[in-house]
């Protein structure tokens, strides 16, 4: 025989209105349906349990078994107390257990039903998943008592000490301030941990949506305080007038703004658009919000420097002393500063310039600017650029918003005082853009001579003359430059600093300001030339000055500490070994150059944002089938270039004395070491050949060789860029003769002196002039060459470069 069913029981049923008992919760709640009484005094009488399910709709009064909810709790009545003045009772019930309701037996006197039991499953913090889910749970709770005080603090102590995932959930379902609906789908949910993401999303929403009832409630309560005290500040202040007799002030006010705007002698267009601001305003309260914006509008207009300038220095010897002084080198930025202050001396009339420093952080940019300004004796603001992502800002807002404010060109304007002023629009290769506009393209027409001459600010709304101003536009790089933007500037290129620049500026600049910085002479603390060259070498990598500065004021730190600690030492003198006391162990070793020659081991040099690197490409071949492996993380174009260098190197095998099928039976690995750093760029390509050239012949490459160049599939050098800094690396870690391309030859003019003067450059048109310069031996040919114009080429040699008719020494360019 089948065993009968333990799970069901038959047992009165209550339909619950509008709430939703849990599993070994406790429940407060009326009763006054003549049903529900009976089913309540059955349970008591009887002590039987009693079936608690939430009905749809709390509108029914009589609520048949298709309008109730299948699934509810179980619960024992624990109290049950008559309501006086009617037939009513309060029941005090406590949650047993979960049930689904199978049938209903009886309907009059009280609903009698069959359910079916689903006792609970314990699920602890012992598993991760549920741990995860409870603790999240709990911090929801936490946040929701955050906007619901009315829960007693001591449910959160429950809540915290609770260590089952479904009584977790219950008991938090349980005290929410939810709609039934919400609580009845947790109470639907049978398995503990999906019952607990249930009660999780219902607590994100939950909060959610308190957060913005509080936000609402906040803003109404303000709106209503700041009504009421306008209003009775209002009323007041109509009182205080009315005393003093100041009716009269708004006829004065306007006025006065008449004269101030006769006085400007505005073109006739601009000044009856002023005089028509100031008639609304005579007619205005003097108190109405409308008022106030016209009030701010006309001082706003009001205070440009319509007519304002300043007599500038046009001295050529004079600027050129204020420039010497501010700052060393950049000799590019002052020559055509000094050639606008001649041709300025020979045609008065020469409107404003516009002229853009592109160079990397650190060199200068910004600070050259004031010292400009400074020279030719013109007012100086300073706009930063960087992040700006709306048009508004450099044109201003309309004034039919609120809080409108005009751009940064007319408030620059107005804090400079005239309208000849030196602005310095900063960081302009940061600008952004989004749907509020592009403040690049708004530039267009403040940074072109033939349109900014009536510039229409969109709050200003009359036409300002920009062409007096001198415009100077600092960006790292040209790269994030929009091209018509870029096209309306005169760029002038500030290039990294040299050693021997940084040690002058350290000198002349650095050190002195620092001294006084931290209240030191000159006679307490020095640094000889030898402990700055230590600091350059050692604790910086930089094309600029700034973490050279930091580490001087770090030392000047240190040196002032000392003296203090110390009152009988006078005088502090740092030399290059002493560094280490006030700067720590040293943090830039320079790579060094070994003295013998290897096999697949080249020289390379590369362009950074911090100046010049030694590069260094090792290749090595190994037996295999013909795979080219590349590693050293590497960009796209330079693996490119390591494919060209390979297919050319196929092309000249016999001429190289190299098996013409080495590609079949060699495997070929090229790496770049440091990994970390991210390489790509074509420059790299004649270093790359070279070493692949090196490894398949077995001839070492000279260790004091090093080269930069591009490479094609017959085997030309192409120009590259930033050889000044390149140069510069090679000689600060050991190189004696440099690789350099036959079309960058004029670039060598632009070498610091003391590079050229102890480096050897070697002029390289093809492949055959970078092999015969940096291999120990030259390839001999395979017997079965022949002679192809490629192999004609083999004999050129490398070209001589004379010294200039001007330099009292040669270059050091030998073949």
């Amino acid at each position: 025989m089948d065993q009968p069913n333990t799970n069901i029981s038959t047992m009165p049923m209550l339909a619950l209105r509008g709430l939703v008992l849990f599993p070994q919760m406790h429940l407060h709640f009326d009763v006054g349906r003549p049903k529900s009484i009976q089913a309540i005094e059955h349970a008591i009488k009887n002590n039987t349990p009693i079936f608690l399910v939430a009905q749809k709709d709390i509108r029914q009064e009589d609520p048949r078994t298709e309008d109730m909810y299948k699934i509810g709790t179980i619960a024992k009545v624990h109290q049950i107390l008559k309501i006086p003045g009617g037939d009513n009772l309060r029941v005090m019930v406590e949650g047993i257990e979960r049930a689904t309701l199978s049938r209903v037996w009886q309907e009059e006197p009280y609903i009698r039903a069959e359910v079916e039991k689903h006792p609970a499953v314990a699920v602890t913090s012992e598993d991760i998943h549920a741990e995860a889910l409870m603790r999240e749970a709990q911090e929801r709770f936490e946040d929701y008592l955050h906007f619901s005080p009315r829960i007693p603090p001591e449910v959160i102590l429950d809540v915290m000490g609770t260590e089952d995932a479904g009584v977790l959930a219950d008991y938090i379902a349980q005290n929410l301030a939810s709609r039934y609906e919400e609580k009845q789908k947790i109470l639907e949910v049978f398995q503990p941990l999906k019952r607990l993401e249930q009660l999780i999303l219902l607590l994100t929403r939950e909060i959610e949506v308190l957060e913005i009832a509080g936000e609402v409630q906040t803003r109404v309560h303000e709106q209503l305080e700041k009504n009421q005290k306008d209003y009775v500040l209002r009323e007041q202040m109509k009182v205080i007038q009315g005393e003093l007799g100041e009716g009269d002030d708004a006829a004065a006010e306007a006025e006065q703004y008449r004269k101030r705007i006769a006085a400007l002698d505005l073109p006739e267009d601009s000044a009856k658009k002023l005089y028509t601001e100031v008639d609304r305003l005579a007619k205005m309260q003097p108190l109405s919000p409308e008022s106030g914006v016209i009030r701010t509008y006309l001082d706003s207009v009001l205070e440009l420097p319509w007519k304002k300038t300043t007599k500038e220095r046009i001295d050529v010897a004079a600027a050129r002393k204020v420039l010497d002084a501010d700052h060393y080198g950049l000799e590019k930025v002052k020559e055509r500063i000094l050639e606008y202050v001649a041709v300025r001396q020979l045609s008065p009339e020469l409107k404003g310039q516009i002229l853009c420093l592109v160079g990397p952080p650190g060199v200068g940019k910004t600070s050259i600017g004031k010292s400009i300004a400074r020279a030719l004796r013109r007012n100086y603001a300073r706009l930063s650029l960087g992040g700006v992502r709306d048009e508004a800002d450099i044109r201003g807002h309309r004034k039919t918003y609120i809080g409108a404010m005009p751009g940064r060109i007319m408030n620059a304007l107005r804090t400079a005082g005239s309208k000849n002023a030196l602005l310095l629009l900063d960081e302009v290769d940061k600008l952004g853009s989004d749907m509020r506009g592009d403040p690049a393209s708004a530039l267009l027409e403040v940074l072109d001579t033939e349109q900014n001459t009536a510039f229409r600010d969109h709050y200003i709304e009359i036409p300002f003359d920009l062409s007096d101003v001198l415009f100077i536009v600092t960006a790292n790089t040209t790269q994030t430059i929009p091209r018509p933007l870029l096209d309306r500037m005169e760029l002038i290129e500030l290039p990294s600093y040299t050693d021997e620049e940084k040690l002058q500026i350290a000198k002349r600049h650095l050190i002195p300001k620092q001294l006084k910085r931290h209240g030191l002479k000159r006679t307490q603390v020095r640094l000889d030339d030898d402990a700055i060259r230590a600091v350059i070498d050692g604790y910086t990598r930089e094309s600029g000055v700034r973490t050279l500065e930091r580490e001087i004021s770090q030392v000047c730190r240190r040196a002032a500490k000392e003296l203090v600690e110390f009152p009988d030492k006078k005088r502090i003198s740092i030399t290059a070994g002493g560094l280490e006391p006030y700067l720590g162990a040293r943090k830039i070793h320079s790579a060094s150059v070994s003295t013998g020659s290897e096999v697949g081991v080249v020289n390379g040099l590369a362009w950074t944002q911090v100046g010049g690197e030694l590069l260094e490409v090792e290749v090595n071949v190994l037996d295999g089938s013909g795979k080219l492996e590349l590693t050293g993380n590497l960009g796209k174009v330079m693996s490119e270039s390591a494919h060209a260098a390979l297919t050319y190197i196929r092309s000249r095998a016999s001429s190289l004395g190299i098996e013409p099928d080495f590609y079949k039976k060699r495997d070929i690995h090229i790496h770049f070491p440091e990994a970390a750093v991210p390489k790509d760029g074509p420059s790299a390509g004649i270093t790359v050949t070279t070493a692949m050239v090196s490894a398949l012949t077995g001839i070492p490459v000279r260790r004091d060789v090093a080269m930069t160049g591009e490479v094609t599939l017959r085997g030309r050098v192409l120009p590259i860029g930033g050889l000044r800094e390149k140069t510069m690396a090679a000689l600060r870690n050991g190189i004696k003769t440099v690789i350099v391309p036959k079309l960058n030859e004029p670039d060598l003019a632009e070498i610091d002196p003391n590079v050229r003067e102890k480096l050897h450059f070697v002029i390289a048109e093809n492949m055959d002039t970078v092999l015969s310069t940096a291999l120990t031996a030259q390839p001999r040919p395979c017997p079965t060459a022949e002679a192809t114009p490629e192999t004609v080429d083999s004999a050129a040699q490398p070209v001589v470069v004379p010294p200039q008719p001007d330099e009292p020494r040669p270059l050091g360019i030998k073949s």
